[in-house]
C-alpha cells in the first residue's frame, strides 16, 4: 500500500510537472466552449457557506446550463449540489438555515418552478406547479412561506395545435426584443405561498407589473416596485410600494418621484427603506444614472445619499450596524463597493484596483463579492481585513492554457478639449516599438462603458494579432450625468469625435499603425461604427453588428418608440433632425470601407431591416460587404456556436482586409 501511494504521488507530481511546462498559446474562438459563467453569490444565515451557480457549455446540445454550487467560507471545501440538464438558477437560503431553494424547468416544462433541498441530505423537490412559472421566490424571515413573483398565465397556452389568432394590439409600445410582438397585456403578480399547507394568496391584482419585491425583517409588509401610471408605455415612473402579507391587504405607494425608484431593501430595524433613485424625473430615461436614497417605511421626503457624488450606485445593502449601506459605484472604467452612512451620506470606498465588482451579499460583517479583473473572469471573494481572498476558481482552466493580452488605461484630449479614456489590449508577446494593427471596438447602450473587468471579445481579438481599444465616447456611464447626457437627440457627433482622439493618440504612441486600423461593435456599437465609416475612410475594414444607420425609417419599426418621441420628437415635425441622424445610410456614397453586417433574425431591439439597408446600399456600390443573420437570435447572441461563428467571421474579416 505504501509502495503504491508513492507511485501515485509521484504520478500526480510528473503531470504537474508536464502541465508548467506546457507552452501557453493563443486564444482561439472555440475557447469560449471552456468559459464558465460564476455568478450569484448568496451567505448562508450561519455564515459558514456561499451557495452560488456556474454556468458551463454543452457542445452537444450547443446550449448552456447552470447549476448551483457551495463553497465553504474557508474555501476549502466546494460542492456541485445539482446536474440537472434542465439547469437551475437563483439558489436561496431559507433564515432557518435548514433549507437551499433554487428554480429550474427540470421534469414539467412549465417554466421555472420552486425546488427546495434539505441540507441534511437527498433530492431535491418540487415544490410549485404554477402554469406560467416563478420568475422569483423570497423566503419569509420565518422560514414558512415563500414570496412569488408570477406572471399572468397567456389564454393561448393550452397546448393543443391550432391556427394562431391574429395579433391585434392597441398600446403605446407595440415591441419588445425576446417579447415580441406586445399583444398579450400580461402582468406579474405577487403572492404568498404557504409551504406546509401549499396554499397561495395573491397579493397584488390589476393591470400592473411588480418586481424587486423584498420582505421586511419581521415579515408583516412587503416592498416592491410597480409603475402604476395610467400608461406605463410612455415613462419610466416606477415607484417603491409597499403591502403587508395577508390576503386583500391595501397597496401603498411611498415614492412621489417621476422618474425611476428601484431595488427596494430594509433597514434592520424595518424603520427604513434604501433604494435607488434616477437623477433625472423625465418620462424617457436613456442619458441618467441611479442615485442612493433611504425613506421612512410611512413614505415622505426621500434623502439621497449619493446625489453629489455624480456617479451610478447600485445594488444597495443595508449593514448590520442600521446606520451604513453598502452600494456599487460606477466610475470612470471602474465598479467598487462603497459604504454609505445613511445620515449624512460619506461614503467610503472599499477596494482599490484594476477591478470589476459586480455583486456583494453580507456575511455576517464582512462581505462576498463578485468580481472580475483584466486577466481574470468573474470568481467569488471573500472580503475581510479591508482585503480581497479568493474563494472559487472555476475558471482557471480556461485562462491557464491561455496567453492573456497585456490590459492598461489610455486617454486623449478631443479636438474641442474633452478629455477621453479608454483601456488598451495588446498581446501578450507584443514586441516593444513595434506598431501593430489597431481595432477600435466600440461598446453599446450607450449609457454603459468599458471597464477593468475580464473582456472575452477584446482579448479573443488580441489574441489574433491585434491591439484592441474601446472607448468610453461621451454618452458612457461612470463619467458624471453631463457627460451622458452631452450625445442627447445629436447621435454620431460627439462619439465620433472622441473615438478618433484616442485612434489618433495610439497612432501619435507608436502603438497602432495608420495604415492598418479596423472598427467594430454591437447594437449601439454598431451604430456609431456605421457613423465612423460614413465620415472618414482611414478604416480598412469594419464590422457592424445590430446597427441602424437610417433612423427616420426605423421609426415604430424598433422597441425605442419612447425615445424617439421624447429626444428627436416626431418625424412629420422634425424632419430635419432625422435626416441628420441618418448621414451615414443618406451619404453611403462616401463609404468605401469594407464592412461585415450581422444580426440576429428576431432582433426587436435593432431589427435587421437597420443592417439590411447598410448591406445594400454598399453592395449597390460593389464596396465589399456581406451580411450575416443568426437564425433565431434576439438582440443579444446566445447559442455558443454562433457566438464562437462571430468570432471567427470578426478575425476573418480584419485579417483579410487589414493584415493583407
Amino acid at each position: 500500500m505504501k509502495k503504491l501511494r508513492c507511485i501515485i504521488i509521484l504520478l500526480f507530481a510528473v503531470i504537474s510537472f508536464l502541465q508548467a511546462q506546457t507552452p501557453r498559446r493563443a486564444m482561439k474562438p472555440a475557447d469560449l466552449y471552456k468559459l464558465p459563467g460564476v455568478s450569484d453569490p448568496q451567505v448562508s444565515p450561519d455564515g459558514l457557506w456561499v451557495a452560488y451557480t456556474v454556468t458551463t457549455v454543452d457542445s452537444i446540445k450547443d446550449s448552456r446550463s447552470s447549476d448551483v454550487w457551495m463553497v465553504s467560507l474557508d474555501g476549502k471545501t466546494n460542492i456541485q449540489l445539482t446536474h440537472s440538464p434542465e439547469g437551475e438558477s437563483s439558489p436561496r437560503w431559507s433564515p432557518d438555515g435548514k433549507y437551499l431553494s433554487f428554480l429550474s424547468s427540470r421534469q414539467e416544462g412549465k417554466g421555472n418552478q420552486v425546488w427546495v433541498l434539505d441540507r441534511k441530505g437527498g433530492e431535491a423537490k418540487r415544490i410549485t406547479n404554477y402554469k406560467s412559472g416563478v420568475s422569483a421566490c423570497v423566503w419569509s424571515p420565518d422560514s414558512k412561506k415563500l414570496l412569488l413573483t408570477i406572471t399572468d398565465p397567456s389564454p393561448e397556452d393550452t397546448g393543443k395545435v391550432k391556427t394562431a389568432k391574429p395579433m391585434v394590439m392597441d398600446r403605446y409600445q407595440i415591441k419588445q426584443d425576446a417579447e415580441g410582438y406586445r399583444y398579450k397585456k400580461l402582468y406579474s403578480h405577487l403572492y404568498l405561498f404557504d409551504i406546509e399547507k401549499k396554499k397561495t394568496d395573491t397579493l397584488t391584482r390589476g393591470n400592473y407589473n411588480h418586481s424587486n419585491a423584498v420582505y421586511s425583517p419581521d415579515g408583516t409588509t412587503i416592498a416592491f416596485v410597480s409603475n402604476r401610471t395610467e400608461d406605463p408605455d410612455k415613462n419610466r415612473n416606477t415607484d417603491i410600494c409597499t403591502i403587508e402579507t395577508k390576503a386583500g391587504a391595501t397597496l401603498k405607494v411611498l415614492t412621489t418621484w417621476t422618474g425611476t425608484d428601484s431595488s427596494p431593501q430594509w433597514s434592520p430595524d424595518g424603520t427604513q427603506i434604501a433604494y435607488t433613485q434616477s437623477a433625472g424625473n423625465e418620462n424617457y430615461l436613456m442619458y441618467d444614472h441611479p442615485i442612493l436614497a433611504v425613506i421612512s417605511k410611512n413614505g415622505g421626503e426621500p434623502t439621497l445619499l449619493s446625489k453629489d457624488l455624480d456617479r451610478g450606485v447600485t445594488n444597495p445593502r443595508w449593514q448590520p450596524d442600521g446606520h451604513s449601506i453598502m452600494a456599487l459605484v460606477t466610475d470612470d472604467r471602474y465598479q467598487y463597493p462603497a459604504l454609505f452612512d445613511d445620515r449624512t451620506g460619506k461614503m467610503t470606498r472599499l477596494i482599490e484596483g484594476m477591478q470589476m465588482v459586480m455583486g456583494t451579499h453580507n456575511i455576517l460583517k464582512d462581505w462576498v463579492m463578485l468580481a472580475s479583473s483584466p486577466q481574470l473572469p468573474a470568481e467569488i471573494f471573500a472580503y475581510e481585513n479591508d482585503s480581497l481572498r479568493r474563494l472559487t476558481f472555476h475558471t482557471d482552466s480556461f485562462t491557464a492554457p491561455l496567453k492573456l493580452a497585456k490590459v492598461s488605461g489610455v486617454a486623449a484630449t478631443a479636438k474641442d478639449g474633452n478629455l477621453v479614456n479608454g483601456i488598451l489590449y495588446q498581446p501578450e508577446d507584443t514586441v516593444e516599438n513595434k506598431m501593430l494593427p489597431l481595432l477600435v471596438i466600440i461598446h453599446g447602450g450607450p449609457v454603459a462603458q468599458d471597464n477593468f473587468g475580464f473582456d472575452l471579445e477584446s482579448q479573443m481579438l488580441a489574441a489574433a494579432g491585434y491591439a484592441v481599444v474601446n472607448v468610453n465616447y461621451r454618452g458612457s456611464s461612470g463619467r458624471g450625468l453631463a457627460y451622458t447626457k452631452a450625445i442627447s437627440g445629436d447621435w454620431g457627433n460627439l462619439e465620433v469625435v472622441d473615438l478618433h482622439a484616442i485612434v489618433d493618440e495610439l497612432v501619435k504612441q507608436g502603438i497602432a499603425d495608420s495604415n492598418r486600423l479596423g472598427v467594430g461593435g454591437w447594437s449601439y456599437g454598431g451604430i456609431l461604427t456605421d457613423y465612423l465609416i460614413a465620415t472618414d475612410n482611414r478604416f480598412k475594414a469594419a464590422v457592424s453588428g445590430a446597427g441602424v444607420a437610417f433612423p427616420l425609417a426605423l421609426y415604430g419599426v424598433d422597441q425605442y418608440i419612447m425615445q424617439y418621441d421624447n429626444e428627436i420628437g416626431v418625424p412629420w415635425k422634425n424632419l430635419d433632425k432625422y435626416l441628420k441622424l441618418s448621414y451615414p445610410f443618406l451619404h453611403a456614397d462616401r463609404i468605401k470601407t469594407p464592412t461585415l453586417f450581422m444580426v440576429g433574425e428576431k432582433d426587436f431591439n435593432v431589427p435587421a431591416v437597420g443592417s439590411e439597408q447598410m448591406y445594400q446600399a454598399l453592395r449597390s456600390q460593389d464596396i465589399p460587404t456581406q451580411y450575416v443573420v443568426y437564425p433565431g437570435q434576439f438582440h443579444g447572441i446566445s447559442v455558443p456556436s454562433y457566438q464562437a461563428d462571430r468570432f471567427t467571421r470578426y478575425i476573418d474579416w480584419f485579417n483579410k482586409y487589414i493584415k493583407k
